[in-house]
């Protein structure tokens, strides 16, 4: 299974909304035989990329080892649960179900007589397609932030200074998180006064008034989303969508964001901005990815992560669980998900 796993991460960035799967396959003596990954949307499923590779017989009698439920309809290819029976697999080992209700594979499995082990190293196969499991049993966008503080939660100094807080070895790092997800999601205010590069396929930015220029760096590469004011009219721009947005409270409808995106097929977002807008989707958020460097501002004028609310009771506080830290020396990162 941790083959299995490892196989699977081959897929990161590439098979949204499809989940990420590796498969190994054992022949009856116990010996691997072949191996298979999920590669890419519309491509093979791990399962099928596998078997593939063998003739019909090679696996006859032996254990197919895959990290999700093999599916069991026609969807972009046909059901990998047809194949396993072909070629004669008397053992599938699976890490954890399907969270998709169209998928029951392991009852077609039993009902060809071929026995099931699952729930093998089933929280690692969780934990490596929870941006899947949300999308499923939620009908929702899995919403990541990224913040990089230094001890004291400060992102900037309050004149708006902050380059750099972290190492480039942290910095390194946020662009391989960066891979995990759909889009990245950031302000009008981080635009105008970074002029970030944010290097991704899909970007999203939230412009109220549309004060960004579509010469800034961010519009240069990828396909952009602006929300906006639905009162405003924007003007065109090659590569870029601009959706209408009611405002609340003076700011975009962040519910109406996070369901408009999920509509356009943007499974998972990472928000990379500043203290308010960071606040705005907390209630909203998933996971935390919270690079500290050991720094200390010492100055409470200084921009913080997070800042959108007036609080006098600490039991008000947003919880969330401690997942992993993770050292990338001078700075650490903590991983931490919704409690």
């Amino acid at each position: 299974m941790n083959i299995c796993l490892e196989l699977a991460h081959k897929g990161i960035g590439k098979t949204s909304p499809n989940p990420l799967v590796g498969c190994v396959v054992l022949n009856k003596d116990g010996e691997i035989i072949s191996t298979g990954y999920h590669a890419k949307y519309g491509e093979n499923h791990a399962e099928r990329d596998a078997l593939t590779k063998l003739p019909i017989g090679a696996a006859e009698g032996g254990t197919l080892y895959v990290n999700l439920e093999p599916c069991s309809h026609y969807g972009k290819t046909p059901p990998c649960v047809d194949l396993i029976i072909e070629h004669g697999i008397k053992r599938v080992v699976i890490g954890m179900r399907d969270p998709n209700p169209k998928v029951d594979g392991i009852s077609k499995l039993r009902e060809a007589g071929i026995e099931v082990v699952e729930g093998v190293m089933e929280d690692e196969c969780k934990n490596l397609n929870e941006i899947f499991i949300v999308n499923q049993e939620e009908k929702r966008t899995f919403v990541a932030i990224k913040t990089a503080t230094t001890l004291d939660g400060k992102i900037a100094t309050s004149n708006g200074s902050s380059k750099w807080i972290t190492s480039e070895r942290a910095r390194m790092e946020v662009r391989k998180i960066r891979e995990k997800y759909d889009a990245i999601l950031t302000s009008s205010v981080t635009v105008n006064s970074d002029n970030p590069i944010m290097q991704h396929s899909k970007k999203i930015i939230l412009d109220r008034n549309l004060t960004t220029d579509a010469a800034s760096t961010i519009y240069q590469q990828g396909e952009i989303f602006v929300f906006y004011d639905e009162k405003k009219t924007p003007k065109s721009a090659k590569n870029v969508t601009y959706i209408p947005t009611p405002v609340v409270d003076g700011a975009l409808d962040v519910e109406f964001i996070l369901k408009k995106l999920y509509e356009i097929g943007i499974m998972s977002v990472i928000v990379e901005s500043g203290g308010k807008l960071n606040g705005a989707f907390l209630p909203y958020t998933d996971k935390i990815y919270n690079f500290i460097a050991p720094k200390i501002v010492g100055d409470n004028s200084a921009k913080s992560s997070f800042d959108y609310r007036k609080v006098f009771d600490i039991n008000e506080s947003e919880e969330f669980i401690l997942s992993d830290v993770v050292k990338f020396l001078p700075d650490i990162l903590l991983i931490l998900h919704r409690k």
